[in-house]
């Protein structure tokens, strides 16, 4: 049959990137307590296209996609990049999964425990120029304004913002040594506000966690400042960026702030 898509074209246009989106697939991810975890993703996949081809293959993408849905991670991104690199004939790929991670979380004092869902990313690229794989991990929290406990006569606005650190690691040989988990990205994030959002509270946990973020204010700065402190102290760490926002409870308006950080040797 006639290959459209491989045929020539004129108008000598190379496109950065070309491929599949929003594409839901069954994937395996790793999980710090039980080594494996089952969810759905949303992916995305493409290739650079030289400006003398009219297309891509499309159906290639799914062939890789398949080949690897045994466990699709940081460390096994790079295989994956080389297979579209290859099958597709082409210089560069980028690859970007979107999944929910459960964690079972447990109330701080009557210990009742459920799943709570985690927005995650894995981001990895690779071309002449190397390889790059970014983790990401969007974690809800709570924030009490230092501002309002401080003018008010008693109580203080609180609020639920979302912290979403994104960091890289050193590849190659060294990625396993260099393994950044989920969880511990969840763990950075809450300690960084002034408590954690949990999917099962009762009086007594309700209780503990409003009293925790009375005498933990923070400002979205100082979200964004307490996590980078704690990523810059991980030598693991070559790369973070951190966004915090708050959906303000007073105001008609969100709150931000955000820091990208790169290791000096790194760069």
């Amino acid at each position: 049959m006639v290959d459209v898509q491989g045929g020539p074209d004129d108008r000598e246009i190379a496109l950065d990137q070309a491929g599949v989106s929003d594409l839901r697939y069954p994937i395996v991810v790793l999980d710090r307590t039980h080594e494996k975890q089952r969810t759905v993703a949303r992916i995305a996949m493409s290739v650079g296209l030289p400006h003398h081809f009219k297309g891509t293959h499309m159906s290639r993408f799914i062939e890789v996609l398949n080949l690897h849905r045994g466990e699709l991670t940081l460390r096994t991104l790079p295989q994956m990049l080389g297979d579209l690199r290859e099958r597709l004939d082409a210089e560069t790929a980028r690859i970007e999964v979107q999944f929910p991670y459960f964690l079972e979380r447990v109330a701080p004092v009557t210990k009742s425990a459920a799943l709570m869902d985690y927005e995650c990313s894995f981001i990895g690229e690779a071309g002449p120029g190397g390889l790059d794989l970014v983790l990401g991990v969007d974690v809800p929290v709570t924030s009490l304004c230092p501002c309002s406990k401080t003018i008010s006569d008693y109580g203080a606005h609180n609020q639920r913002g979302h912290i979403k650190i994104e960091v890289r690691t050193p590849g190659g040989e060294a990625f396993e040594k260099n393994l950044i988990w989920i969880e511990e990205l969840v763990e950075i994030a809450e300690s960084s506000a002034s408590a954690p959002v949990l999917p099962l509270v009762k009086r007594p946990d309700e209780r503990h966690l409003t009293m925790q973020a009375y005498d933990n204010p923070v400002f979205v700065e100082d979200m964004v400042r307490n996590v980078a402190v704690k990523m810059k102290a991980d030598p693991r760490v070559v790369w973070f960026r951190v966004d915090a926002r708050n959906d303000e409870s007073i105001h008609n308006h969100n709150a931000f702030a955000r820091v990208e950080w790169r290791r000096p040797e790194s760069t």
